[in-house]
């Protein structure tokens, strides 16, 4: 037991340094992990890793796909659900699909359900590997706000047909209705299960006498309920987790504490950070289980590597045909619809079509395949499956993962949407923001201003007049009105971002975090 603790250790140290190495050369980190675990697993006396599918749907997923729903606009993933939606259902079908009947024909004994199993594992694109590189290289809002809702959104349906299949092979028959109706309730239960759990746990925060610890600890509990509750009513548990995330994230002004939030999201940033790197470090590190894995079947070690490679071109081009796709259904419907975006061109298409670099899902899906039947025979090409996903995952982080960031450059796409550029959005916010303070505080406080120091002092801030935040004193009785002015500031922010649907989000959110410094000032003065 010491043993595996020291293992860990040194685990988490490597994933530090190796993060750091990563930065340093501006390379994503997922890309240099999996290439150390693989590396790292050839050094002899290294502890063979027995990576346990649960550990990663249980422990591992809730609280990845809860914080990427916390950290996305609900706003912009509602602006293109229509593409979002078809790239996380439709495509990842189509991708399933293509992959089942490739497999069925070169793959010897590979069976169309063995095919689809196969599909459902490999089709969903990483999430953590496109947004550690587009931190890299700067692209066009609604590019990365289609990503990452795709990622919310692609595991779920890409599970789905995991399970389906996977049923199919088990009991060699697909009952369409029986798979229809159990594919609905997985799909809307998931999404109630995240609502209603999501809600009653925003009620706890905002009635049970909590402080920022117990808010903290809960916040942490919540994904990790809503996953096993979906999943024990036999939903989606990343639905369910999606769904509340997404809830609970836009209604996090009214229940949570500026010190909650504030101190949350540091908590939630150093998690998440641990267990990214754990989850890629392990996968690199679980090749030679697999390949033993692969000894025990009538497959070559070289075969396997081609079906692999094959596999992963299926993916990408199938990929690309979809992203292409979707720009011809834009220009069609267009004439009938509203559309996000009228004219969306080749170069985003392109884009869409190369970020397809696969990770922890798929190996989690491919581990968690039954070593037996239920009548005791093994499970048909179980260890093939696993092989060829290891390659998927090995060959898109790196063949795609290194040449993402040397293809955005070339497409030169540009970083902004809108007709202003965020500075300048930014600063025309702040001299709003400022001015519907100094409108409430001078009807509200009028009276007062030329008697009190503080107030004094906040309209010389809000006319421009004093620069430095820090010359701000604050006595300890003017901290109920400067709270009221804070509060003011951030419902107006709220208000402006729901209704002006083009302002970008992340502007808003990060307003919103200074409030939340200048609150938490307060309570130290």
């Amino acid at each position: 037991m010491t043993e595996y603790f020291l293992f860990l250790l040194a685990l988490i140290m490597s994933i530090v340094m190796l993060i750091m190495l990563a930065n340093k050369l501006k390379v994503a980190y997922p890309v240099l992990l999996v290439v150390a675990g693989l590396l790292a697993s050839f050094i002899p006396g290294m502890p063979v890793l027995r990576i346990d599918p649960e550990l990663i749907f249980i422990i591992f997923l809730p609280p990845l796909l809860y914080e990427a729903a916390w950290a996305i606009s609900w706003k912009e993933l509602w602006r293109w659900r229509r593409i979002i939606s078809s790239f996380a259902f439709i495509v990842v079908f189509l991708t399933a699909m293509s992959v089942a009947f490739f497999a069925n024909k070169i793959i010897p004994g590979f069976s169309l359900a063995l095919g689809f199993l196969l599909g459902g594992i490999v089709s969903p694109p990483d999430a953590v590997s496109a947004s550690a590189i587009l931190k890299f290289v700067s692209v066009p809002k609604r590019m990365s706000s289609i990503l990452e809702g795709e990622s919310l959104l692609n595991d779920a349906s890409s599970l789905i047909i995991f399970r389906f299949a996977l049923i199919a092979v088990a009991t060699g028959q697909f009952i369409w209705y029986e798979a229809a109706l159990s594919f609905s309730w997985m799909l809307f239960g998931g999404i109630a299960v995240g609502l209603l759990v999501g809600f009653l746990f925003m009620k706890a925060h905002k009635y049970l006498p909590t402080d920022v610890n117990m808010d903290i600890i809960l916040t942490i509990v919540t994904p990790y309920i809503m996953y096993i509750a979906a999943e024990e009513v036999h939903s989606s548990g990343v639905l369910a987790v999606v769904s509340g995330g997404l809830l609970l994230s836009n209604k996090r002004h009214h229940f949570l504490s500026s010190s909650a939030r504030l101190r949350g999201y540091n908590v939630w940033e150093s998690l998440v950070f641990v267990l990214n790197g754990l989850v890629f470090l392990l996968i690199g590190l679980d090749l030679p289980e697999i390949t033993e894995g692969l000894k025990k079947e009538a497959v070559s070690f070289s075969s396997a590597i081609g079906y692999g490679l094959l596999v992963t071109l299926v993916l990408i081009i199938v990929r690309f045909l979809s992203a292409f796709g979707a720009v011809v259904v834009t220009l069609i419907m267009r004439n009938f619809i509203n559309v996000a975006e009228r004219n969306p061109g080749i170069r985003g298409p392109i884009l869409m079509g190369w970020t397809g670099m696969r990770g922890v899902v798929s190996l989690a899906a491919a581990l968690s395949i039954p070593v037996q039947l239920s009548d005791g025979t093994a499970f048909p090409h179980r260890n093939l499956i696993l092989f060829i996903t290891f390659i998927v995952i090995l060959t898109t982080l790196l063949l795609q993962g290194l040449t993402l960031p040397v293809l955005i450059r070339k497409l030169k796409l540009g970083g902004n949407d809108h007709y202003l550029s965020e500075e300048e959005t930014d600063q025309l916010i702040r001299k709003e923001m400022a001015a519907h303070a100094l409108q409430h505080l001078t009807n509200k406080y009028s009276a007062q201003i030329s008697e009190h120091a503080l107030l004094q002092q906040l309209v010389s801030k809000w006319e421009g007049k004093t620069k430095d935040e820090s010359e701000l004193k604050l006595p300890v009785e003017s901290k109920k009105i400067y709270k009221e002015l804070l509060n003011k500031q951030r419902q107006w922010l709220l208000q402006k971002n729901k209704e002006e649907k083009h302002l970008d989000e992340d502007i808003i959110r990060r307003h919103l975090h200074i409030l939340d410094i200048e609150e938490e000032k307060l309570k130290h003065l």
